[in-house]
């Protein structure tokens, strides 16, 4: 365990109730995996379901959290990064509270404050969702 739940909001932006990520499990310069336990609580929890706006957000908090822990390691402040876009989205199923989700993102490239992120969600080794999202980073 890189960071843990107890931890994670000192690399992230977002704070309760919209935070989306538990633990970072593994890191290095281009891709970062996390975890999730999805809570009945969760505000995007709909019809029993944890949404697909759900699975996006979570892959930029993994996005994240790999940037805030490359920035808190380099004695640096937390950037706030924002969604510019989602491109190639596929969602092949949404998970249930209760249900611990895996996510997997991989920086493709960063072209000055831009960061291109893939991104894979899955439950039980089974894949629900697959992105590729830009992040426009704001420095502190």
């Amino acid at each position: 365990m890189v960071v843990s739940k107890e931890n994670i909001i000192q690399y992230i932006p977002q704070r309760p109730p919209f935070v989306m990520i538990d633990n970072v499990v593994d890191i290095d310069k281009e891709k970062v995996l996390s975890d999730y336990k999805i809570s009945n609580e969760n505000p995007l929890i709909k019809d029993g379901y944890f949404q697909e706006g759900g699975l996006i957000e979570n892959v930029a908090q993994t996005a994240a959290a790999g940037a805030g822990y490359e920035s808190v390691s380099n004695n640096k402040p937390v950037n706030i990064g924002f969604i510019g876009s989602v491109k190639n989205l596929k969602t092949y199923s949404l998970p249930k509270p209760g249900d611990i989700i895996e996510t997997e993102t991989l920086t493709i490239s960063k072209i000055m404050n831009a960061n291109i992120i893939k991104g894979k969600v899955k439950s039980s080794g089974i894949t629900l969702m697959e992105c590729e999202i830009n992040i426009f980073m704001q420095e502190q």
